[in-house]
């Protein structure tokens, strides 16, 4: 994986403007730490910040090669992600009389734009943000994949676009001013962690939509779909259903396993990564490439705290064990304690360019930190749960029934929070009701279809579009943080738009959550971790940690200067922390973040006004 960013500008000689984009591109270094290149014309600069995973020593960036239609005309890209269906794409343009220079993936998807255009996209399978400049019709033509596994933002006025793979890349242009208005901080304190499809929190920037693409010339911006989730009949009984599910998984596993240097997976011992980690094992078995590593991440004294409730039902490490010696892996255990977790809630923050997760955060960036000492590649079992239906609010009639969105449902504790200025200037209520209207309108309903399966259409429509993005973009910017790449199965295109259409009596064969995948993988797994109860990424359950970022964070609203206060109701944040204590486990965001994860995103919130020096614009 990369860090890409560029600069069209119709009115200003980029040639000039070298040490501009080479400051934006370094923005992203800890995204590709192997190398570094630019490329600059009269209105176009383009910088790339490189991960070398396949073809280290050939596919440097940005990468250049001729138009068809024009050999004295160049095509220009800059690419941060993995095709998995390279060795196919690079099959047929060589029968059509393409040469490379390469093996890597980025001479695949340039030569495929220069034979097809924009209609390339329809043939990639994989995780990608890219932007290709032509410089016979000086136009830009960007792309993000389907499901939207990798990032990319932009900020557009007039005669300039800038794009980066993070905000922080389009923040070091000198003319951006880090500010945020009343819908940024609507997104901030009423949507989030989560944003609202293609909103880019920061005054004017936009994130380019999953499955869209956009074209910038002088005749101006325009962006398009080229994929969205299609509702049609499924033809297949449950057995069959179950058979084509393991052929897929398997399939799209065994290509995300292709890799010129070290690749492990990420194991809890629960479902969706134990499936990957037994596929891998069985490929590796089969091609000879020895024993799969596999790395799990755990908290000092989370034995002696553990609690299980509705969220949470079971510890992870039993089963971490037990898959480990059941499957011959090279196991490495990661452990961290609540000092380390608490630091991190800044570093997570620089990641993101956003307050997130808190410490599921920090927790993830410390983990890749780790895996990174020793492998390059990870695999990881995100997404499944959204897929298939796996989250407790699949499951749960108040949350069914809630007319708002299942992971976000305390919207009065919310609300309560912001100080009464701001509560009139965002109505909070009002802004969360028309984000939840705008998703529900989106939904692609089959017709016929009865009244719970168009209730489980809908459920599964919001977890793909709206609280899938929010994980998929945390794995990201926290794995690519520390040069880490994660690959993640479970979003293939392929996959993902045959199980939405799975009707929800067969999603639950057995009356089980994501029963079709139990089924699917009997004879991959052993019983007793096939049918195992869900449990999510482990946080931590150490009393020290509610204590230290609710001190750190009434330290915060102690000092008068803090950037916060304007913002929040700090009386009610007092009085929350002193009625909070380690057994409050209803979830403020999600299944994981409940009273400590509050305190920390308030944190993380008064660390990201301070550090980016965040000019409100209300």
């Amino acid at each position: 994986m990369c860090g890409i960013t560029g600069w069209i500008d119709w009115n200003e000689d980029l040639t000039k403007r070298a040490d501009t984009i080479e400051k934006m591109t370094e923005t992203l270094e800890l995204r590709g730490p192997d190398a570094s290149g630019t490329w600059l014309s009269r209105h176009c600069a383009f910088g790339h910040r490189r991960l070398s995973v396949i073809d280290p020593a050939n596919g440097a960036q940005p990468m250049v090669r001729p138009v068809k239609s024009a050999e004295d005309q160049d095509c220009v890209v800059v690419y941060n992600g993995e095709l998995y269906n390279a060795t196919e794409l690079r099959n047929e343009l060589a029968g059509l009389g393409y040469r490379f220079r390469t093996t890597c993936d980025t001479e695949v998807l340039l030569l495929s734009y220069v034979e097809w255009g924009p209609a390339c996209v329809d043939k990639f399978n994989g995780i990608f943000a890219f932007a290709i400049w032509r410089t016979d019709e000086e136009t830009l033509f960007m792309a993000r994949d389907r499901l939207g596994v990798k990032p990319l933002f932009y900020l557009h006025s007039e005669g300039r676009l800038l794009f980066g793979s993070e905000p922080k890349a389009i923040l070091a242009h000198p003319d951006v001013t880090p500010e945020v208005d009343a819908e940024g901080l609507a997104e901030l304190f009423v949507i989030g962690p989560a944003r609202t499809p293609g909103h880019g929190v920061w005054r004017g920037f936009r994130e380019l939509l999953p499955g869209h693409c956009l074209t910038y010339d002088r005749d101006g911006l325009r962006t398009a779909a080229y994929w969205r989730l299609e509702s049609r009949p499924h033809e297949h009984d449950a057995e069959e259903t179950a058979r084509c599910v393991g052929e897929l998984l398997a399939d799209t596993l065994e290509r995300q396993l292709v890799s010129d240097v070290p690749v492990c997976t990420l194991l809890s011992g629960g479902l969706d990564s134990s499936a990957l980690t037994a596929l891998a094992v069985r490929y590796y078995g089969r091609t000879g490439q020895g024993q799969v590593h596999t790395f799990s991440v755990d908290y000092v004294d989370n034995d002696k705290h553990f609690q299980a409730h509705d969220f949470q039902p079971n510890a992870d490490a039993p089963w971490i064990e037990r898959m480990s010696r059941h499957l011959s892996t090279v196991h490495h255990g990661v452990q961290f304690d609540t000092p380390e977790l608490v630091e991190a809630l800044e570093a997570a923050v620089l990641a993101k360019d956003l307050p997130g997760m808190a410490d599921i955060d920090a927790s993830l960036y410390l983990f890749c930190r780790e895996i990174k000492k020793n492998a390059t590649v990870a695999i990881s079992g995100e997404a499944a749960d959204e897929i298939f239906g796996g989250y407790p609010w699949f499951h749960r009639q108040d949350a069914l029934e809630a007319e708002t969105f299942p992971w976000s449902l305390a919207a009065g504790l919310r609300t309560g929070l912001l100080s009464p200025e701001l509560r009139q200037a965002l109505r909070p209520e009002e802004y969360l009701g028309d984000r939840y209207a705008q998703a529900v309108a989106e939904v692609p309903h089959l017709e016929g279809e009865d009244s719970q399966r168009r209730n489980m259409r809908r459920m599964s429509y919001l977890n793909i579009t709206r609280f899938m993005p929010t994980l998929l973009d945390r794995k990201d910017r926290m794995s690519m943080a520390v040069g880490l790449e994660v690959r993640v199965p479970y979003c293939d295109h392929r996959l993902v738009e045959y199980v939405w259409n799975i009707p929800w009596e067969i999603k639950m064969t057995g009356n089980r959550e994501k029963g079709v995948l139990r089924k699917a993988l009997e004879g991959v797994l052993p019983h007793d971790v096939l049918y195992r109860k869900k449990s999510p990424y482990p946080k931590t359950h150490n009393p020290n940690y509610l204590s230290a970022v609710r001190t750190r964070l009434l330290e915060r609203l102690d000092d008068p200067a803090s950037p916060l206060l304007p913002l929040i109701d700090a009386g009610r944040v007092r009085e929350i922390a002193a009625q909070t204590d380690a057994s409050s486990h209803l979830p403020w965001f999600g299944q994981l973040m409940s009273g400590p994860q509050l305190f920390a995103y308030l944190l993380q919130m008064e660390f990201w006004l301070r550090h980016y020096k965040v000019k409100l614009v209300t």
